[in-house]
């Protein structure tokens, strides 16, 4: 059987077992404040005991079934199949795997010979995963039986093993956390083997382009991230001046100052913008937002690229302004309506009230809302790339192409690379100082919070 219909199996035995325990320990009692668990505890274990050691089961088997296979299937090889893949038994065995799911076809006969023998062992394989399966459903099943009486305390059993999986559950986020930062580490530190650190954090000049051999002319590359920084800095810098104000501004109408029809309507439509793929921006900035600027800074006589870091960093904002509205106005609306009325009481216009109290009440959710916005610009990619371009210019000047971080990550990781030249490495370090600021900016936010949050509450 197959790895989901084995699954399938033990759900429904599980599921039947949750019923058949919790009947059975009703029908042990005459009343049930005798059981020292409710049925339904009785049945979620004997439905833990049906499901989960399968899960295990598959687990194990998913991730070793394949490896005996081609230890087997190594052993069994022919001195002739290996000698035809020049020695390479690796790409032995991918030949005899690919005829065997029938994604090639060969007219060797040692080769079909083989790809069946490799059928017949992953056959082999489910039946005895299969046949262990069925064996762990029906002793799981007479155990958690065997366990159902009224004297078992069986909602005990069932929260250690919630508890346990919750642990699990987190353990496996905060690991997940740390081999990503020490896969993107290890890539770095390698980088700046090859690369002084000095020269990646200072320099002034980013053409990463190496040379594949020493003769070729035009590779020396040059790995100067400065352009770069000062790029996503610009444009981020623009899509918050823009979205800070109009969302903070937004928020404020609706919660103070609008009709509760206007703003049933209003809210919604605004998380609509939220939910609209980065790419549908992009291709409304490359196809109507930098055109109009640039025909009307000729109209007026200024020089606007075509690709411009004003462009993006437009349309960004726009694309921001949802997110920093949303949490505005969250924060605004979890301010104690007490300190409101209070403060109109005493006289206070309601422009008054907001600026003298509700916005520093709120102050904690909206710094965070907009640090999160600004992690937002610093990690966008399509935009810049449909709207400013890829050249790494130095220059704070709007109306010229730039290019940013994320950009260039993607740019160096493009096509079939190899990890082990500077080119595609300098992505990794790229990564690695994106990692570094946006936990810094979320450390800020926490910073900032926490202060405010202790005066205010």
């Amino acid at each position: 059987m197959q790895p989901l219909t084995i699954l399938i199996i033990a759900v429904l035995c599980g599921n039947a077992m949750y019923f058949v325990a919790s009947r059975r320990a009703i029908a042990m009692v005459d009343h049930r404040k005798s059981l020292r668990a409710l049925p339904g505890h009785y049945g979620a274990y004997s439905l833990l005991w049906v499901v989960v050691p399968v899960l295990a089961l598959l687990l194990v088997w998913s991730m070793l079934s394949s490896r005996v296979i081609d230890m087997q299937m190594q052993r069994d090889l022919p001195d002739a199949v290996v000698a035809q893949a020049a020695g390479n038994v690796s790409l032995a065995l991918n030949e005899i795997r690919n005829v065997a799911t029938g994604v090639v076809v060969s007219q060797d006969p040692e080769i079909v010979a083989l790809a069946s023998r490799f059928n017949e062992l992953k056959e082999a394989s489910r039946n005895i995963a299969s046949g262990f399966a069925l064996a762990l459903i029906l002793a799981g099943a007479a155990f958690s039986l065997w366990r159902t009486e009224p004297r078992f305390t069986a909602r005990h059993s069932v929260e250690r093993f919630i508890r346990a999986l919750l642990f699990l559950a987190s353990t496996i986020a905060v690991l997940t956390t740390v081999g990503i930062v020490a896969s993107v580490l290890i890539e770095a530190i390698r980088f700046f083997d090859a690369v002084p650190m000095t020269e990646f954090l200072f320099g002034l000049e980013w053409s990463p382009q190496t040379a594949i051999r020493a003769d070729q002319v035009g590779g020396s590359g040059s790995f100067g991230a400065v352009p770069l920084f000062a790029g996503t800095l610009l444009i981020t810098a623009i899509a918050m001046l823009i979205a800070t104000p109009v969302g903070l501004m937004t928020a404020i109408y609706l919660n103070e100052y609008a009709p509760e029809s206007f703003r049933t309507v209003a809210k919604p439509l605004l998380e609509v913008l939220a939910g609209i793929p980065t790419v549908v921006y992009g291709f409304f900035a490359a196809l109507t937002v930098a055109p109009l600027l640039r025909d009307f800074g000729n109209a007026i006589g200024l020089s606007v690229a075509s690709e411009s870091a004003l462009a993006a960093g437009l349309v960004m904002g726009i694309m921001i302004i949802p997110l920093i509205s949303s949490l505005s106005d969250d924060a605004l609306t979890a301010v104690p309506r007490t300190m409101k009325d209070g403060s109109l009481a005493l006289g206070a216009t309601r422009s008054e009230t907001i600026k003298q109290v509700l916005l520093p009440a709120a102050l904690p959710g909206i710094v965070g809302g907009t640090l999160l916005a600004i992690s937002r610009a610093i990690g966008e990619t399509m935009i810049v790339v449909m709207a400013a371009g890829l050249s790494a210019n130095l220059t704070a000047n709007p109306f010229e192409a730039v290019t940013t971080v994320t950009v260039q990550i993607v740019t160096l990781l493009v096509g079939d690379q190899e990890f082990d030249s500077a080119k595609t490495l300098a992505a990794f370090a790229l990564g690695l100082l994106l990692f570094v600021v946006t936990l810094g900016l979320n450390a800020l936010g926490l910073r900032v919070v926490r202060k405010y949050r202790e005066q205010y509450e």
